[in-house]
């Protein structure tokens, strides 16, 4: 399938059912920026973004029955520069009303997954240097010195399927996208 419209993913829309509560939650505790904010029609919503080059990674819509007990979003998950910053924001959700709190390793990102206050699942990630074949999820310590954690993360790494750097990967997947767009 030729991809040569470059397709890109530029956001995310989600229903709420208290507006303010997620409003909040979006703004303070992971540090988005609300860009816009209104209705269209009878809809209330609320945009956010992290970078000046996207208006909106993130809309909040009002209208989420509270009765609905399955959420058809498996997760939503935000990139981090740096383990520090994973770190420092595993700390800052004690100070708001998430729960299920796991930060786990997949070798290739150390992630904290959580419920956000109206438990949609959120993954916040850094990149490992290391690929290694996926699924994998392995409990780790957030808490420990970040090069104890690089240490042990490679290590584990080095005895998984698939083991290899990133750069490496990301050359081999660079090739096999490159040769679908020639067909």
């Amino acid at each position: 399938m030729n991809n040569s419209f470059d397709l890109q993913f530029s956001h995310l829309g989600i229903f709420v059912t208290d507006l303010e509560l997620m409003t909040r939650f979006y703004g303070e505790a992971l540090g988005m920026v609300m860009t816009d904010r209104g209705n269209l029609g009878e809809i209330q919503l609320v945009f956010f973004s992290t970078t000046p080059d996207e208006h909106h990674q993130l809309v909040l819509a009002a209208g989420r029955p509270a009765e609905i007990d399955f959420n058809v979003v498996n997760q939503i998950s935000f990139r981090l520069g740096s383990l520090g910053a994973l770190q420092a924001l595993h700390k800052r959700l004690a100070q708001f009303p998430v729960t299920d709190i796991q930060p786990v390793t997949h070798g290739i990102s150390w992630s904290v997954y959580c419920r956000d206050p109206e438990g949609n699942r959120i993954e916040l990630f850094v990149d490992s240097p290391w690929y290694v074949d996926q699924p994998i999820r392995e409990p780790f310590d957030l808490d420990r010195d970040e090069d104890e954690i690089l240490r042990e993360t490679e290590a584990f790494c080095r005895a998984l399927p698939g083991f290899t750097s990133r750069e490496k990967w990301q050359a081999k997947l660079r090739a096999k996208i490159e040769a679908r767009n020639k067909t």
